[in-house]
């Protein structure tokens, strides 16, 4: 399993607690990296002295962290036992809250998805209050499905769709589903009223590139561009190996490029922005006919819809489904030409319609991006779905226990 670098403070001296956290860190991360070893090989990988390693150890021990695993015998010496991450006791939960539905994981130390669960829900009818009510509950059932305790869940991550202002906790803006300023975490706090665990929220795209580079196919890779395309369209940026968030952390909005028809308007105001080409929206009305009751439909059975027609040989769904590659494909080379990512991976519906679009995407690429047939930059559809931005949620509460785990109370 792949973990985001954590940022250090690098202006300040470090004292005796500080270095003991870092290199707790360290252990975690090697763990977490390169699967179970004895203490003397930890020590190797890391660069850390063997009375070192043994003492950290035994604090991960403590917090319930790792367990010593299987007896390892090679040559000469007194065999030893294994270290290995614990997934009998920590909790992380992922959630993703988007415009009609909501979906969650719960998950172990690895990673590893022990109960699941998504709902079709109109968020913009349920407003803000009883929206986050939905969100609690979903937590509390992923809980019990996977028959943990609320005291076992160390972090919940919350991905939204939108401006988040993750410091705070608050969604700043979320255009798509028309909120403002609203407080995420603290009403998750007092909603479930877990002390021990830590309540976070992030942007949805952000999250999906996180799921990426944990465990998806391109799983690591330094310099990343995640494309989701759900209602609106976001980007999540990993380059060398850190999320990117720019000055207010608000980057990666980049479905409202200037790349659409001047005269379409966008949720957030504007027109010609390229989420009103190439989101879902954009494509229902290319494909729908009066009638047909697709614009009412949840997002699965839209998708389904649209495939079976397409499948079909539907001339006026082949031609829309061409269409949004194309400029799916603009859109996707300026961001080429800007980052030079070493992959781009198009997500949420972008990946469902894949045999419809791909080729026009590659084709628009390829005349566009600096280097044309021989770019360096390899593109990719998702294979994690729609669960991606939950997914990554839970990696990123994972994340967040791994670069520092003495967040996690000795046990007992």
């Amino acid at each position: 399993m792949r973990t985001i670098s954590a940022t250090g403070d690098a202006g300040s001296p470090a004292d005796q607690a500080t270095v003991r956290r870092l290199n707790l860190g360290l252990l975690m991360r090697s763990l977490a990296a390169g699967g179970p070893r004895s203490r003397a090989r930890l020590a190797e990988d890391t660069g850390l002295n063997k009375a070192t390693v043994s003492s950290l150890v035994t604090e991960l021990v403590d917090r319930g962290l790792v367990i010593e695993g299987i007896i390892q015998r090679h040559g000469v010496g007194r065999p030893g036992r294994t270290i290995e991450v614990n997934t009998g006791v920590v909790r992380c939960i992922g959630l993703e809250l988007n415009v009609d539905y909501l979906a969650g994981v719960i998950t172990d130390l690895t990673g590893r998805v022990l109960a699941r669960h998504r709902l079709s829900l109109p968020m913009l009818e349920l407003g803000p209050a009883r929206a986050m009510g939905q969100v609690a509950d979903l937590a509390a059932k992923l809980v019990t499905d996977c028959g943990a305790t609320p005291d076992q869940v160390e972090t919940l991550h919350l991905s939204l769709p939108g401006l988040i202002d993750i410091d705070a906790g608050v969604l700043a803006y979320g255009p798509n589903l028309h909120w403002r300023q609203v407080d995420v975490v603290h009403t998750l706090m007092g909603r479930l009223g877990w002390s021990g665990a830590r309540i976070a929220v992030d942007n949805d795209a952000n999250l999906g590139a996180m799921a990426e580079y944990a465990s998806g196919p391109s799983a690591g890779s330094s310099n990343l561009l995640y494309l989701v395309g759900e209602i609106g369209v976001g980007a999540g940026m990993i380059i060398d190996g850190r999320i990117i968030r720019g000055a207010t952390g608000f980057a990666g909005e980049v479905g409202h490029m200037p790349i659409g028809d001047p005269t379409v308007l966008c949720a957030c105001g504007r027109r010609g922005c390229w989420e009103t080409a190439v989101g879902m929206n954009a494509v229902i009305d290319a494909v729908s006919i009066k009638g047909d009751g697709l614009r009412e439909c949840d997002m699965a059975s839209r998708l389904a819809e649209i495939i079976r027609r397409a499948e079909a040989g539907d001339a006026r769904t082949l031609k829309a489904l061409a269409e949004t590659g194309r400029v799916l494909g603009v859109g996707a080379s300026v961001l080429a030409n800007l980052l030079d990512p070493e992959v781009i991976i198009f997500g949420g519906h972008f990946a469902a319609l894949q045999r419809y679009i791909e080729e026009a995407v590659t084709a628009e690429m390829r005349s566009r991006v600096l280097g044309g047939a021989v770019m360096a930059c390899r593109l990719e559809f998702s294979t994690l779905g729609f669960e991606a931005p939950a997914l990554g949620a839970a990696h990123a509460g994972i994340d967040t226990l791994i670069n520092d785990p003495t967040l996690v109370v000795v046990s007992g």
